[in-house]
C-alpha cells in the first residue's frame, strides 16, 4: 500500500496557518502571557510563609483545622527546599489554563447538553484531544508561540478541555427532567431555567469536572517544562536531564503538595456550593464527632466571615512585606560604559557539558557586568525555535557546519552567527579500553551480542543522533544489528560509569573534547570511511538583531574563545562541585584563573 503523506499535509497546514494567522498567534501569546504574569506577580509578591498561612486559612474554612495545619506544613516544606518560586509559577500556569479552559468548556458543555447534534459532533473531537499524547501538542505550540509558558499553557488547555466539556454536559443532562418541565410550565424562560434550575443542580458534577481539569493541568507541568515553561516542571525536566535524583524528588514532592491541596480544596468547594453537599458534609461531621469526641476540634471550621477576616489580615501583612518591606533588587548593576543596568538577557542551552559550562560562564560574566540573566535548558529543536522566535537571546553550543546543520538550514535567516569559540571538535563512538578487538566502527559488525545489541545514545533531538542513525550505521552495515537507545547526555554518562565500574562491554556516543576521557580509560572507535564528517566548531548563535541591540555583549561573544585545557578544566570543576551548583563552580574556576573574566568581558 502506498504511503499516505499525512505528516506532509500537516506540515503544510501548519506552515500555512503560521503565515496567514501570525497576528492572531501573537495576540493570543500576548494575552496569555499578560494573564500569567499578572497572576504570578500576585502569588509571588507575599512572603512564602505568610502566603502559606493564607492558603492554610482557606483549607481550615473548607475542610477543617487538620486540613489547615497540613496545608501550612506542606507549603512550608516547599519553601524549605527552595522551590517556592517554582511552585507559584506552576500554580499560576495551572490557574491560567483552568480559567481559559472553563471559559471554553462550560459554554460548550451547555450547548452539547441542549443539542444532540452538537454532542455527537463534539464527542469524537474530545476523544481525539484527550487520547492524543500530550507532548504532540507542544510541536505546533512551539512553532506558533515559541518557547516559554505560552505553548505549555496552550497544550494544557487542549489536553484538559475534554473533561470540562463532558462533565458540564453530563451534569445538565442528569437534572431531573420533571423539574425542568415544571419550570417551563410556570412560564420560566429557557435562560432562567438554565441559570436557576439546571446549573445549580448540575454544579457538583461541574465542580468535579473543574477538579479533573486542574489535575490534568498539573499532570502537564513537566511537559511544559520541556519547552521553557519553568516552574516545578522545569525543575523536574532539569533533574531528568541531569539525572539529579535529589532535585527530582524535591520537585516531585512539591508537585504532590500542590496537587493534593488543589484536589482537596476544589472537592470541598464543590460540596460547599451544593445544598445537598453541605447537608451531607454536616451529617458526616456530626457522626464523626459522636464516634470520636476529640475529632470535633480537628474538624472545626470557622464561619465564613471569620475565615475572610483572617485571609484579609494575612493578605494585608503579606502585601505589606512583599511590596514594601520585601527584598529589593540585588545591587549587581555595574558602573561604567559596559554596565548592564539590570537589562534582561535570556540564554538557552542543551544539557551537554560544554554547553552547560559556557552558558553558566556567561551567566556569571554578564551578572558581574550588571545584567539580569535567565537560563533555560531545552531540547535542541526547542532551543533553535526559541532563538528564531526571539524568546531567547543567544546560545553558546551550536555545532556547525555538520552536527546542527538541519537546524541552521531551517532557521539561519532568523539567527546571527557570532562565531566559533572552540574547535575543531569530533564526534565518535567509544568503548572502554578493556574491550579487546574493537578499535574501529567496522569492528562492531557481528559483535552485537557482546554489547547487548545496543548503542547508548543521548538526546534524540541532537544532531549527532541523526548522523549516527541515518549515516554511520548504514555505511558500516550495523543497521538492524544494533539498537540506538535514545536518552540524555547524563543518562549516557551514568550508563558508561556503571558499565565501567563492572568492567562490562558498552558502546556509547561521545565527542571531543569531553571530561569523560579524563575520568575513564576509553577508546575512540576509528572512522576509516569518514562517516561522521569533519570536525565542527562550537558556535555562539543569537537571535536576529541581538548584537545590534547589545553591542557590548555582542562584541564580547564575538571575541569569546576557550582553549581545550580551559574548557575541560571548567567542565571538571563543575563535575566536582556537584549538580545544581554550576554557577558556584564557575566562580571557583574564575578565581583560579585571575584576569580571565576581565579579558572575556572587558569593561
Amino acid at each position: 500500500m502506498p504511503r499516505l503523506p499525512l505528516g506532509e499535509w500537516v506540515d503544510s497546514s501548519v506552515d500555512w496557518l503560521q503565515a496567514q494567522f501570525s497576528w492572531l498567534f501573537d495576540a493570543v501569546s500576548t494575552g496569555v502571557t499578560g494573564l500569567y504574569d499578572g497572576i504570578d506577580a500576585v502569588l509571588s509578591a507575599p512572603q512564602p510563609l505568610l502566603f502559606a498561612g493564607i492558603l492554610a486559612v482557606v483549607a481550615w474554612w473548607l475542610r477543617g483545622l487538620a486540613a489547615g495545619v497540613l496545608a501550612f506544613a506542606g507549603f512550608a516544606l516547599v519553601d524549605s527546599v527552595q522551590l517556592w518560586d517554582e511552585a507559584m509559577a506552576t500554580l499560576s500556569l495551572v490557574l491560567v489554563a483552568t480559567l481559559v479552559t472553563l471559559v471554553i468548556a462550560v459554554p460548550l458543555g451547555i450547548w452539547a447538553a441542549r443539542s444532540k447534534t452538537v454532542s455527537a459532533v463534539l464527542r469524537p473531537v474530545l476523544d481525539f484531544m484527550q487520547t492524543m499524547p500530550a507532548m504532540v501538542y507542544l510541536i505546533p505550540g512551539i512553532i506558533f508561540f515559541g518557547v516559554g509558558v505560552v505553548p505549555g499553557i496552550i497544550a494544557t488547555i487542549v489536553f484538559a478541555l475534554p473533561p470540562g466539556v463532558r462533565m458540564t454536559e453530563l451534569g445538565i443532562r442528569q437534572v431531573d427532567g420533571e423539574l425542568v418541565e415544571a419550570a417551563e410550565a410556570f412560564g420560566t424562560t429557557p435562560r432562567n431555567t438554565l441559570l436557576r434550575v439546571q446549573l445549580p443542580l448540575a454544579l457538583p458534577t461541574i465542580m468535579a469536572g473543574i477538579n479533573q481539569v486542574i489535575m490534568l493541568g498539573l499532570s502537564m507541568v513537566v511537559i511544559a517544562g520541556m519547552v521553557g515553561g519553568g516552574g516545578l516542571g522545569g525543575a523536574v525536566y532539569r533533574a531528568i536531564g541531569n539525572v539529579d535524583i535529589g532535585l527530582g524528588f524535591e520537585a516531585g514532592i512539591s508537585i504532590v503538595v500542590l496537587a493534593m491541596y488543589l484536589d482537596r480544596m476544589t472537592g470541598a468547594l464543590g460540596r460547599q456550593v451544593s445544598p445537598l453537599g453541605r447537608r451531607a458534609a454536616a451529617k458526616a461531621r456530626a457522626a464523626l464527632s459522636a464516634r470520636r469526641p476529640g475529632a470535633k476540634i480537628w474538624a472545626h471550621r470557622p464561619q465564613p466571615v471569620t475565615a475572610l477576616v483572617g485571609v484579609v489580615v494575612l493578605a494585608l501583612v503579606a502585601g505589606g512585606t512583599g511590596f514594601l518591606g520585601g527584598s529589593g533588587t540585588s545591587s549587581t548593576t555595574a558602573s561604567g560604559p559596559n554596565g548592564g543596568h539590570g537589562k534582561k538577557i535570556s540564554i538557552g542551552y542543551i544539557p551537554w557539558d560544554e554547553g552547560i559550562a559556557s552558558t553558566y560562564l556567561w551567566k556569571e560574566l554578564l551578572e558581574r557586568r550588571g545584567y539580569e540573566v535567565d537560563t533555560k535548558q531545552l531540547e535542541a529543536g526547542a532551543l533553535y525555535t526559541g532563538l528564531a522566535g526571539g524568546q531567547l537571546d543567544f546560545q553558546t553550543d551550536s555545532w556547525l557546519p555538520v552536527t546542527h546543520a538541519q537546524y541552521w538550514e531551517k532557521y539561519k535567516n532568523k539567527l546571527e552567527d557570532l562565531g566559533s569559540w572552540y574547535g575543531p571538535t569530533s564526534l565518535e563512538l567509544s568503548v572502554p579500553s578493556y574491550v579487546k578487538g574493537v578499535d574501529s566502527l567496522a569492528d562492531l559488525k557481528g559483535k552485537a551480542g557482546q554489547f547487548k545489541g545496543r548503542i547508548v545514545g543521548i538526546e534524540p533531538s541532537a544532531g549527532m543522533m541523526g548522523i549516527l542513525k541515518d549515516k554511520v550505521l548504514k555505511e558500516y552495515g550495523l543497521e538492524g544489528e544494533y539498537e540506538v537507545v535514545d536518552g540524555s547526555t547524563p543518562g549516557m554518562l551514568a550508563e558508561l560509569k556503571r558499565a565501567y565500574e563492572r568492567k562490562e562491554p558498552v558502546v556509547v556516543t561521545l565527542w571531543s573534547p569531553h571530561w569523560a576521557y579524563a575520568a575513564h580509560d576509553l577508546k575512540k572507535l576509528a572512522d576509516p570511511k569518514g562517516s561522521w564528517g569533519k570536525g565542527d566548531g562550537v558556535h555562539t548563535l543569537a537571535r536576529k538583531g541581538f548584537a545590534a541591540e547589545n553591542p557590548e555583549v555582542g562584541a564580547w561573544l564575538k571575541n569569546f574563545e576557550l582553549t581545550e585545557k580551559q574548557l575541560t578544566d571548567l567542565e571538571a570543576v563543575i563535575q566536582e562541585t556537584g549538580k545544581g551548583k554550576e554557577q558556584q563552580a564557575v566562580r571557583t574556576w574564575l578565581d583560579e584563573n585571575p584576569g580571565l573574566a576581565e579579558k572575556l568581558a572587558p569593561q
